[in-house]
């Protein structure tokens, strides 16, 4: 089968997008956690420490977005804040934990709804599909292949191999030249309103807005929707 539609090259988020990142991360941490023995070290318990993991996490992924710190420094600087709100002071635990927690994220399998149905059905529709993430290379084709859905994806664009992260500019343009596509055949598919939308938009590229946990905040997305079989009413 084939589409009416302008598009050809799909290009999707992976984190948060497909690949369940809070679910998984969840899972993995709380091996590390308890690998580590971090509630002897600090009298927390996992959910507190993941809380604070998550605000931490987040914060430190912008700054390493707007290049302000290194990838390296992300693995594990991340650990060492979170450890830091249970006033321990420890470089080389911290290090021990940001590195075994790459080491066992990507072995996490849980995908969001209808993730292989829509990559099946778009596929058999003969849509070129690919990746743009901002994650590390190894981890990212680690979750792929993990997820049982790499074979889904042309080229997958990081941001180490892009030497670039999402939103700027200089990665799509990486991508549709890696892709050899067109912008005008062209779209983002994401979860997040900077890196994947206004990214994807600022480069001249449209965008679907992935919309899984009912954020209000308007959009200048080319279409929202707020599950992944919702795409199903776009690529035909």
């Amino acid at each position: 089968m084939s589409s009416n539609l302008v598009y050809r090259h799909l290009f999707f988020d992976l984190d948060h997008t497909l690949w369940d990142f809070d679910s998984n991360s969840r899972l993995a941490l709380q091996e590390v956690y308890e690998e580590k023995q971090v509630t002897n070290k600090t009298g927390a318990t996992f959910e507190a420490f993941f809380e604070k993991y998550l605000m931490h996490n987040k914060l430190l992924w912008e700054r390493y977005q707007k290049g302000f710190i290194s990838a390296e420094e992300l693995k594990w600087r991340r650990m060492w804040r979170t450890l830091m709100e249970f006033r321990l002071a420890d470089e080389e635990l911290s290090k021990a934990m940001g590195y075994r927690f790459l080491e066992i994220l990507p072995t996490k399998t849980q995908l969001f709804p209808h993730t292989k149905e829509i990559l099946q059905y778009l596929k058999e529709r003969n849509y070129k599909l690919h990746l743009i993430t901002n994650g590390f290379e190894k981890t990212q084709w680690n979750k792929l292949r993990h997820g049982n859905i790499d074979h889904y994806f042309s080229e997958v664009i990081t941001s180490e191999t892009s030497q670039s992260t999402k939103p700027d500019k200089a990665i799509f343009e990486y991508a549709i030249n890696k892709a050899k596509a067109t912008l005008s055949e062209s779209i983002m598919i994401g979860d997040n309103l900077e890196a994947d939308i206004k990214g994807s938009l600022g480069a001249g590229m449209d965008a679907v807005f992935v919309n899984h946990i009912n954020d209000n905040t308007p959009t200048e997305a080319t279409y929202t929707v707020r599950h992944l079989k919702e795409l199903e009413t776009i690529f035909r």
